[in-house]
């Protein structure tokens, strides 16, 4: 009996001092070198750098690679349309469809502006406007093509307009394209048809404004569409309203 209760006692110095741990575990016993934590520093910079820059590099070359792909795009799209008659002609010169397109649209332009031109052009949009279906299309294209025309016609956006909408505090983006005169009892009033994109250019709603509390900035219409098509990343960084040559200064600021 005595031998038993000796083989089954544990020393002191095997259980004391180490809460349970084994003192043959370097990890748990040895303390972390200094060296070990400079590592890991280095690395985690490192790590954050190479992040950093490959980030950088990817802002930087996505615009041109966008731009890249867009343009060739095109070049593509309008080379098809005369590169097969050259094929037939057999004549293989790669852009050349491209040229005799953009010559093309500009012998149309020029072709147009003439009297016999014009003529010719009535009387196709006459009968494109007879169609019941396609008279849509070409009447929603042919507005959008006005507005950044550089014939400002009647139909064409005036000016770019800045209207607080849709509470007070906030403004939108627009285009006045009329005017309109509203009889009242007392006197008459001054409307701007005011057309607020919703959904880049096609699609938007129009506000009748008064035309004194509408803000006219320092801006085109083709810089008003790049604003609105960009949704805003093209907006320059101060804006100013222009001087309109019927507000006058008042006598007493003479005075």
């Amino acid at each position: 009996m005595a031998e038993e209760k000796e083989s089954t006692s544990v020393p002191l110095s095997q259980t004391g001092g180490n809460g349970g741990e084994d003192p043959e575990d370097p990890e748990k016993t040895l303390p972390a070198s200094p060296n070990s934590s400079t590592r890991k520093a280095c690395c985690y910079f490192l790590q954050s750098w190479v992040s950093k820059k490959f980030m950088t590099g990817c802002v930087v070359l996505f615009p041109v690679a966008v731009t890249f792909f867009v343009t060739w795009w095109f070049i593509q799209f309008v080379d098809g349309f005369f590169s097969p008659l050259y094929e037939r002609l057999g004549i293989d010169i790669f852009g050349l469809g491209f040229v005799t397109s953009l010559l093309f649209v500009f012998f149309v332009g020029v072709f147009v502006s003439s009297w016999m031109g014009a003529t010719v052009f009535w009387l196709g949009e006459w009968f494109i406007k007879r169609m019941p279906f396609v008279k849509h299309i070409y009447s929603a294209s042919k507005q959008i093509s006005a507005a950044i025309s550089p014939d400002q016609n009647t139909t064409a956006f005036k000016e770019v307009a800045i209207i607080r909408h849709p509470r007070v505090g906030e403004y939108a983006f627009g285009f006045i394209t009329s005017t309109v005169i509203l009889q009242k009892e007392n006197e008459d009033e001054e409307l701007c048809s005011v057309f607020v994109p919703t959904n880049h250019l096609y699609i938007g709603d129009i506000f009748l404004v008064n035309s004194k509390e509408i803000i006219r900035p320092n801006l085109s219409i083709r810089e008003g569409i790049e604003i609105i098509v960009s949704g805003g990343m093209t907006m320059p960084q101060t804006i100013a309203p222009l001087a309109r040559p019927n507000d006058r200064i008042p006598l007493n600021r003479i005075m």
